[in-house]
């Protein structure tokens, strides 16, 4: 049996950019012949703390702690056939383990996920921005024997550096992701959001169309990944991002948001939430930015905004609250589109095809 090591930054199931891309085929591998090791950088503990504000001493401990064990994955690394890093091996500096875990691999496979060599940072970590080792990154892709993207823009700038790519973007497992939205307006409507601490700062981009809202509609704002997330005068629900609660937080929307800025990250991003919205039947209004231009058709399976479009966010947020056919329809497209590009059984070749290139 073929032994894969994958080398993470955040323990398993914990982290979308994991979760939702790699995480997911370890079952089919494992079917395909496979044995499945993960090492991840943040343990259990320190995952707890990571996004939170403070914390400094036990954070250092905990990124001390994680560079011991990535010298020790070193002394065995040779064992397994193909090593599979995501993002980094260590977070802070040069490249010096990143050239021991590439020197010391039977074959390689570097996972990007986002713009990171960009050096992008939450609000509760800015502190070590200036010490992220963004050449990392960079390195990676110059040495991996197989580069895994997840958006076109992405995958055209590692093209600069490997030829030898995939673009696999985030994916769900559809028979996991079941629609329940009943497209009524026999309740209270929920416009949902999912995310994290770093990220629910975009939701504030359109907190004024949320709040004229209000003036008219009596809805619910429910936000995941951030409880401490307010609005003044929006009645909003909001808590913490766990695996517990995910799933049957967002069956609960009924419109999903997902604004973004300008900024050249973005353009790394796979669309994430717009792909779980979809997947449960939730009708979508995103920025028509980066991954997102290729998950949604304008006003077919969802709606795209232009940047910084305040009115035009208040406007298809409108449309949707009144009208449960709208909802319907752009709810059960989105449903299709994700069922044919971006669930695991479709996408299941596109990995399995790379580790068999590299080990047969």
């Amino acid at each position: 049996m073929k032994k894969i090591l994958f080398l993470s930054p955040y323990p398993e199931n914990k982290a979308p950019s994991q979760r939702l891309k790699y995480e997911q085929y370890f079952t089919i591998l494992n079917q395909e012949g496979y044995h499945v090791y993960t090492s991840s950088f943040v343990n259990d503990k320190f995952w707890k703390i990571i996004y939170r504000k403070g914390y400094f001493f036990r954070k250092l401990f905990f990124t001390l702690l994680g560079y011991v064990k990535r010298i020790i994955v070193l002394f065995y690394i040779r064992k397994y056939d193909v090593v599979y890093v995501h993002l980094w091996v260590t977070p802070i500096g040069i490249p010096f383990f990143e050239y021991m875990v590439s020197l010391l691999s039977k074959k390689l496979i570097y996972d990007i996920d986002d713009m990171v060599f960009l050096g992008h940072s939450s609000q509760a970590n800015r502190i070590w921005q200036g010490l992220k080792g963004t050449r990392k990154m960079i390195y990676l892709i110059k040495c991996a024997d197989h580069v895994i993207t997840c958006t076109p823009k992405l995958d055209e700038f590692v093209r600069k550096y490997n030829i030898h790519t995939t673009d696999i973007s985030s994916t769900v497992d559809t028979v996991k992701y079941i629609p329940i939205n009943s497209y009524k307006n026999n309740h209270q409507i929920v416009i949902g959001w999912s995310g994290s601490h770093s990220t629910s700062k975009y939701l504030y981009l359109i907190k004024d169309a949320l709040k004229d809202l209000t003036k008219k509609y009596d809805y619910k704002l429910m936000v995941m990944g951030d409880a401490s997330f307010q609005i003044s005068g929006v009645n909003i629900e909001a808590y913490d991002w766990s695996e517990d609660i995910e799933l049957d937080t967002l069956q609960k929307f009924d419109i999903g948001l997902y604004p973004l800025p300008d900024e050249d990250w973005v353009y790394g991003k796979s669309g994430l939430k717009a792909i779980q919205y979809m997947a449960l039947g939730i009708p979508t209004i995103a920025t028509g930015l980066g991954a997102n231009l290729r998950i949604i058709e304008d006003g077919v399976n969802g709606f795209l905004i232009s940047t910084n479009h305040l009115n035009q966010w208040k406007e298809r947020m409108e449309q949707l609250l009144i009208d449960a056919n709208l909802r319907e329809k752009l709810g059960k497209k989105g449903r299709k589109t994700i069922e044919k590009e971006y669930s695991v059984e479709v996408n299941k070749e596109k990995y399995l095809s790379i580790f068999n290139s590299l080990l047969g």
